[in-house]
């Protein structure tokens, strides 16, 4: 049974997730304030971690940054914040989704499941082909680990399967649309701005220039493609 851990200050909104998550036979324990959901999340092992982030103590966005620099697990962001800003900024710091209170529980759950479900298929797909090599990047399937000229570097989850994704269909142009859907798993409509936050990112690490970015190229009006 997978464990997740919920850290939420608002009782009744826990409990009610904890119901939904439970009837799917999900394991859910609680933390109600930031520093000991924090302390939580790093001492012991969790499949998902799902995060408030206006929290007593240390805030969600702390939280997700500390636990995404040493664990690559799922990490949901649950939150009454609804500015793009505060969107940009989760994703940024590592977060694989952000939901907007309020939800429907329903939606948490499938959400939940998509997310452990893709993770699941990453760790247990070992391709013949196990490393790639483009640019001077050096992408190794099967331990997820990137290293650029010779260097290694590291990448969240979600931007190691969207670098992986883009340099397996090189030279093609892909919408922000259909990078969201190969790579999140969910309808494109949710919220595709976490696809131009992760393209920086990968900007920032592989390219020399991000600012003029020579292998991940902006397609005004279509999407990007990485050229090779």
């Amino acid at each position: 049974m997978k464990k997740i851990l919920l850290i939420e200050d608002d009782v009744s909104i826990a409990e009610l997730q904890r119901d939904y998550l439970e009837i799917d036979d999900f394991i859910v324990n609680i933390q109600h304030t930031g520093d000991a959901g924090l302390q939580q999340a790093l001492q012991k092992n969790y499949d998902l971690i799902i995060l408030d982030i206006m929290l007593p103590g240390v805030n969600g966005f702390e939280i997700c940054k500390q636990i995404r620099a040493a664990k690559d697990i799922p990490i949901l962001i649950v939150s009454a914040k609804k500015e793009d800003i505060d969107k940009i900024r989760g994703l940024g710091l590592g977060a694989d989704d952000y939901i907007t209170k309020p939800f429907s529980p329903s939606e948490l759950v499938a959400r939940v499941k998509a997310h452990l479900a893709r993770y699941d298929r990453l760790a247990g797909n070992h391709s013949k082909i196990n490393t790639v090599f483009v640019h001077g990047i050096s992408i190794d399937k099967s331990s997820r680990k990137v290293h650029i000229n010779g260097g290694e570097v590291p990448f969240t989850t979600k931007e190691f399967d969207l670098l992986l994704f883009l340099v397996m269909h090189p030279n093609q142009v892909l919408s922000k649309e259909q990078l969201y859907e190969s790579n999140w798993g969910m309808e494109s409509a949710a919220d595709v701005s976490t696809v131009t936050v992760h393209i920086r990112k990968l900007r920032e690490k592989i390219e020399r220039d991000p600012a003029h970015p020579k292998y991940l190229e902006t397609v005004w009006g279509a999407g990007y493609r990485f050229n090779v």
